[in-house]
């Protein structure tokens, strides 16, 4: 413990006398241990896995994510880091949730599109967003992880975790970006959000009204406790009827502003204009969990109907395709997937998959490194190590299996079982 302790203790007062600096929001000295580079550079780093994992880009209509982008532009330029490389984009998930990364990489979902009612409630949540990345709340969190840290073995009290411990997360930490900067904000991070996003609004010109109404509509939904919504963005937002009189009384503070409600309307008629679509996706979805595959098939047929440029679709009619054992339809389905939104990891692994079990080595491969290079997964990662295997390439099957091994589980298992045979011990 003791040789733990002293560089541990060292660092705890290093951070306490250098790692002060100045909170660019609120203008009060904080202590943080992340530079505004090192900031900038996580949040980049993170971008890609982050969305990645949480549905990839909504493609069915660019013209929304444009929109969105304009308002988050207006925002940052009143913010008080307007020089941040600020970025949006709008995911394809039914959840309703944002985030923000560091250094102003930010999310909404389309979920969470369909809940508001006008641009200025759209300000109201990219404004939030935008003080957690110019008031380097990340950076702060990530401070406040290690003292908490140092404190424990201090006392004396902190468990030893050994490599193996660690080796789980290798292959998931990737995929939980977002989740892992800012789901755990405080209260006070959380409150002054609210109170400078307001002010955000209020100086792009939008009425800072919207705020209110927007906690209004978060309390009323997680009362109801609707599919969804807890664990999305109330979970890492929790609303209050505290917090909606605070932002009533923000709010008052400012000149009324614009709504713009038919600008929002117009820039979300493809998404209301989907609504059936997705809905039924959703019921094929809980179609398949209780294998009702023909049930859900049918469901996603209509959603295709409907809507045949959402890559989604075309993914799930795959799978259940796969279910019936209809490869050669299951394999043009997943084609379609592709084709639609070339650029999001899970139809290529399903793709590849498919490919590999038909013999089609060359093509599963390019498939498989193709989702990698978007989102490294275990799955990938095996069947990677397998096709290596059979073409004699020892040392990139060995890569790969350590890869897969690292994620633990039964696929762990099987990737350490291949190790073995290569002679290889982890």
């Amino acid at each position: 413990m003791k040789t733990r302790l002293i560089p541990l203790i060292a660092v705890a007062l290093a951070l306490g006398i250098s790692a002060c600096s100045v909170n660019p929001v609120t203008g009060e000295r904080e202590l943080t241990i992340m530079s505004a580079e090192d900031e900038i550079a996580a949040g980049a780093e993170n971008y890609l896995p982050s969305r990645q994992a949480q549905g990839g880009r909504y493609v069915v209509d660019p013209e929304l994510e444009l929109y969105v982008s304009d308002v988050m532009k207006k925002l940052a330029a009143v913010s008080d880091r307007p020089g941040l490389p600020y970025e949006i984009t709008v995911l394809n998930n039914d959840v309703p949730n944002a985030w923000a990364l560091p250094g102003g990489k930010m999310a909404i979902n389309r979920g969470l599109l369909m809940e508001l009612d006008d641009e200025a409630q759209l300000a109201s949540v990219l404004g939030h967003e935008i003080v957690h990345a110019a008031a380097r709340h990340s950076a702060q969190q990530q401070t406040q992880n290690l003292l908490l840290q140092v404190g424990m073995v201090a006392a004396g009290v902190a468990a030893s975790q050994s490599d193996s411990d660690y080796a789980g997360l290798a292959m998931g930490a990737v995929g939980v970006g977002a989740t892992a900067w800012q789901a755990q904000y405080s209260q006070a991070h959380e409150l002054e959000a609210d109170r400078y996003g307001i002010e955000y609004m209020a100086k792009a010109g939008y009425d800072p009204q919207a705020a209110v109404e927007l906690q209004k509509t978060f309390v009323r939904l997680s009362e109801g406790k609707q599919s969804g919504w807890l664990e999305g963005f109330l979970s890492s937002h929790p609303p209050s009827q505290k917090r909606v009189a605070r932002n009533r009384e923000l709010a008052a503070q400012y000149n009324d502003g614009v709504l713009n409600e038919e600008a929002y309307q117009r820039a979300i008629a493809q998404l209301r204009e989907d609504q059936d679509a997705y809905k039924n996706y959703q019921q094929a979805q809980k179609a398949a969990a209780d294998e009702n595959y023909s049930q859900a098939l049918g469901l996603v047929e209509k959603a295709i109907q409907d809507q045949p440029r959402e890559n989604l679709f075309w993914e799930l009619k795959g799978r259940l395709l796969l279910e019936q054992e209809q490869e050669d339809d299951a394999l043009k389905a997943f084609d379609r997937a592709v084709a639609a939104n070339p650029e999001f990891f899970r139809p290529l692994v399903y793709r590849g998959l498919l490919n590999k079990q038909k013999g089609n080595a060359q093509q599963a491969q390019r498939d498989l490194e193709a989702s990698q290079n978007l989102l490294p997964t275990q799955l990938a990662s095996y069947h990677l190590g397998e096709l290596a295997q059979q073409r004699g390439d020892r040392s990139a099957a060995v890569n790969y299996y350590q890869q897969a091994a690292s994620g633990g589980g039964d696929l762990g298992q099987a990737a350490q079982a291949k190790l073995s045979q290569l002679g290889v011990t982890q």
